[in-house]
C-alpha cells in the first residue's frame, strides 16, 4: 500500500514558497474579500506594557523577522508535527507583503525545542498529550507576551499548527489572538486515523474522504513517536470542545476537498463553522496546493496584508 506522508515535505515547501512568489511578484491575484469589518476580540481592561525590544525570555522560544518593536505580530505556528522548526513560511512573508510595522514569528514546539523526547524510546499517548500541552503553553507564553505590550496579534497555523491553533483557542479562548487563519486541518479527524497514529502507524485520505491506513508502524522511533503526537490533538472533537464560543468570525478556515494528509472537513464539520460565523474557503485540491493556491489570498483577507508591487 502507498503510504501517504501527514508531513509537508522539503519538497511540497518548495513548491509552495515558488508559487506564493510568482503569484504575488507577478499580481495576478487580485482578491477584495475583507474581514475589516469584524471587530476584534474583547478582552478585560488593561494597561498594556510599553513596546520594546523582545525579552530574551521569548527569543529563545522563538524565530523573528521584523522591527522588535512592530505594533503588529504575525505568529506562523509550522506544521508537521516534526524535530526541525520551520521558519520557511516567516522568512517568506516579508518577501510577498508590505510588512514595514508586522514583526513576523515562527514559535517554537517542545519537540523542536528538545527533540531528543522523541528519538530514543517509543512514547505513550498520554506522553504525547503532555508534550503537546507543553507546546500550547509555549505559544500562549509567547501571544501573552506580545498581547500584554499591547501589540496586535495574528495567528496562521496550518496542518498540524492548525490543530495546535485549535486547541488555542479552546483552551485559552478566542481572545488570545486578534485573527486566526487555519489552514489545512480538520475538527474532527476520522477515529481510525487518528488511532493508527497513536499506534505509530502512518495513514491519509483517498480522495480527501477515503481512510487509508499502512499495514504496520512505522520502523523508525522518531517517525512513530510524531506520529503520536499528531494523534495528541487529532483525538479531540473541536466541534464539541469549540461549541462554547458562540462567535468565531475571527476565525478564516481554509480547506481542501481531496486532502490526503488530513482528509476534507465532512458536512458536519462545515455546518457547525458556518453555525459559528467562521469564514469559509473551500479548494478543490490536496494538502500541499491548498496551502499553495489559497494562502495570499487566506494572509490578505484575514489579516489585510497587501502585496509588494
Amino acid at each position: 500500500m502507498k503510504r501517504i506522508s501527514l508531513k509537508m515535505t522539503k519538497q511540497n515547501r518548495f513548491r509552495f514558497f515558488t508559487y506564493v512568489m510568482l503569484i504575488a511578484f507577478l499580481s495576478i491575484i487580485s482578491y477584495s474579500c475583507s474581514n475589516d469589518d469584524n471587530q476584534l476580540p474583547i478582552k478585560e481592561e488593561e494597561t498594556p506594557n510599553p513596546i520594546t525590544e523582545i525579552s530574551e525570555e521569548i527569543k529563545n522560544l522563538i524565530y523573528f523577522k521584523g522591527k522588535e518593536k512592530a505594533s503588529t505580530v504575525l505568529i506562523t505556528i509550522p506544521g508537521g508535527p516534526s524535530t526541525e522548526f520551520n521558519t520557511e513560511i516567516t522568512d517568506l512573508i516579508p518577501l510577498v507583503f508590505n510588512t514595514t510595522d508586522i514583526l513576523n514569528v515562527a514559535v517554537h514546539q517542545a519537540q523542536t525545542l528538545d527533540s531528543t523526547i522523541v528519538k530514543t524510546n517509543d512514547i505513550t499517548l498520554n506522553q504525547a498529550v503532555s508534550i503537546n500541552n507543553e507546546s500550547l503553553e509555549i505559544l500562549d507564553q509567547v501571544v501573552t507576551y506580545f498581547k500584554g505590550q499591547g501589540r496586535i496579534v495574528h495567528i496562521l497555523g496550518f496542518s498540524f499548527g492548525a490543530f495546535v491553533t485549535q486547541e488555542l483557542i479552546a483552551k485559552k479562548g478566542i481572545a488570545s489572538a486578534d485573527k486566526y487563519l487555519i489552514m489545512t486541518g480538520r475538527l474532527d479527524i476520522n477515529e481510525d486515523l487518528w488511532q493508527a497514529s497513536a499506534a505509530g502507524i502512518e495513514g491519509g485520505f483517498e480522495n480527501g474522504t477515503t481512510p487509508v491506513i499502512a499495514a504496520e508502524p512505522d520502523p523508525d522511533v522518531k517517525e512513530r513517536n510524531l506520529l503520536r503526537i499528531s494523534a495528541g490533538l487529532g483525538k479531540n472533537r473541536y466541534t464539541q470542545l469549540l461549541n462554547t464560543i458562540e462567535d468565531l468570525s475571527y476565525v478564516t478556515y481554509i480547506y481542501g476537498t481531496t486532502d490526503e494528509a488530513v482528509g476534507s472537513l465532512t458536512d458536519e464539520e462545515v455546518q457547525f463553522l458556518e453555525s459559528k460565523n467562521t469564514n469559509i474557503i473551500k479548494g478543490s485540491g490536496n494538502h500541499t496546493t491548498t496551502l499553495d493556491n489559497f494562502i495570499v489570498q487566506g494572509l490578505e483577507d484575514t489579516f489585510g496584508l497587501e502585496p509588494l508591487q
